[in-house]
């Protein structure tokens, strides 16, 4: 990686800050995604505690109803943090997000059922969710814009698949080997009584190691380039019309959102729904759970860096139009064939290619949001394209559980809103300036 030269003398970052900057903010956004992938684990038991009804799909339903409900006010939370990252910095945008996010997924763990205090134990829950989603909003406003800032412009494809798709790995990974340990200590019966809260009780650590780390971490060059530039004027234009600055950029935005509504959607019901599907059609015992979903995880890391690198090589949309089309095809046929397999071989491999497929139209979502927007505005406008497509994107398994029904009705139920997930991203991408890089 090389160091990055912003516009302005005396910006350019040493090697070691570089690194710093892309590794911090991938592990920004794997707090992000481990606090949002717990619920994903504990789905089925969350349904039993909080949404009891006689239809188990109608009751995981409403655990995805509170998860779309987190997902719902990340957009508050892009537009609040990115105006903070874009007028205070985006370091500090992301100490504070951090801190919130793991505090508020702790807070989950110490809630009533229903079965103890009734109706408001489920309200109580999705509380926690709203002010959860507002923290993650602020999450993106900081970790999608500082890294890429801070590298050179050559390499920003390979940031992007880090820092998106490897810290979306990487927050897998350390849910599923949370997930290892937690169903280990509270075996059967223990992990629905204690299990779960436990789960919940683990997003300390994104609190703590945040604090920690992100305080230590540099501003981006970019950024602080802008600052040295009339710095009076900069801020109180920024202060003053904010909105009128970000309304520019409307067709811009719409454009960022559905790609992102797609690219997200095509993650969450792949690595994702993987979870529930293994439990649900598969039967997998949570011990085999949790260590094939930790492959799929490495196999996320892997593919979203490949898949970010390769942008830079063949350019952004060629590569994009790419990843649409095998996700076109290759989705909807393993989801058939993960339903159909019956030894845990074989299930385990089509979970990791699943995985591994799911993420390549996410993968570069982050530098094609960042090169669409300048400098003044970056993080505003990345924070509410992103957290608004990943929220129509997150409601995708809701949709998906109603839709099946039952179980037995899953994988074409995947099958069909992948596939129309898709297309729609194939247009979009086809859709999108192969240059109007306004990051340079």
């Amino acid at each position: 990686m090389q160091a990055s030269r912003a516009e302005a003398p005396g910006s350019v970052l040493t090697q070691g800050q570089v690194t710093a900057a892309i590794a911090f903010s991938a592990l920004g956004w794997a707090f992000d995604l481990f606090d949002l992938f717990i619920l994903l684990y504990v789905a089925p038991v969350l349904a039993r505690v909080f949404f009891p009804s006689g239809q188990q799909m109608l009751s995981l339903a409403g655990v995805y109803a509170a998860f779309t409900a987190t997902l719902i006010m990340r957009p508050v939370g892009g537009w609040v943090f990115g105006r903070f990252a874009d007028l205070r910095g985006r370091r500090r945008a992301m100490v504070v997000a951090a801190v919130g996010v793991g505090l508020s997924t702790a807070l989950m763990g110490t809630l009533p059922t229903v079965q103890t205090i009734g109706l408001l134990a489920p309200a109580l829950f999705l509380g926690l969710r709203l002010v959860q989603g507002v923290f993650m909003g602020g999450m993106v406003a900081s970790t999608h814009t500082l890294g890429t800032e801070s590298i050179a412009p050559a390499r920003r494809g390979l940031a992007s698949g880090i820092i998106s798709g490897g810290g979306s790995g990487v927050g897998k990974l350390m849910a599923s080997l949370v997930f290892l340990a937690v169903t280990a200590l509270f075996p059967g019966p223990a992990f629905a009584q204690w299990g779960w809260r436990f789960m919940f009780f683990s997003g300390l650590l994104s609190s703590l190691l945040g604090l920690f780390v992100f305080s230590r971490l540099h501003e981006s060059p970019l950024w602080e380039a802008l600052q040295r530039t009339k710095p009076g004027e900069v801020r109180s234009a920024a202060s003053a019309a904010p909105t009128a600055r970000l309304a520019a950029f409307v067709p811009v935005i719409l454009l960022c959102i559905v790609l992102t509504t797609c690219g997200g959607g095509l993650s969450y019901l792949t690595s994702g729904y993987l979870p529930t599907f293994m439990k649900l059609v598969n039967h997998v015992k949570p011990k085999d759970l949790g260590q094939i979903l930790s492959l799929s995880a490495l196999a996320v890391i892997a593919s979203s860096v490949v898949s970010g690198w390769l942008t830079d090589i063949v350019g952004r949309k060629p590569a994009m139009l790419v990843y649409g089309l095998v996700s076109l095809v290759a989705i909807p046929l393993m989801y058939h064939g993960l339903a159909q397999a019956t030894s845990l071989r074989e299930i385990g491999l089509y979970s990791v290619l699943l995985s591994a497929v799911g993420t390549f139209c996410y993968a570069p979502l982050l530098i094609v949001l960042n090169e669409r927007f300048p400098t003044s505005i970056r993080s505003s406008g990345t924070a509410v394209s992103w957290n608004i497509g990943f929220a129509l994107g997150g409601s995708m398994p809701v949709v998906v559980s109603l839709i099946a029904k039952a179980s037995s009705g899953l994988s074409v139920a995947l099958a069909i809103s992948a596939g129309l997930l898709a297309v729609a991203y194939l247009l979009a991408a086809w859709a999108t300036p192969t240059r109007h890089n306004l990051m340079n």
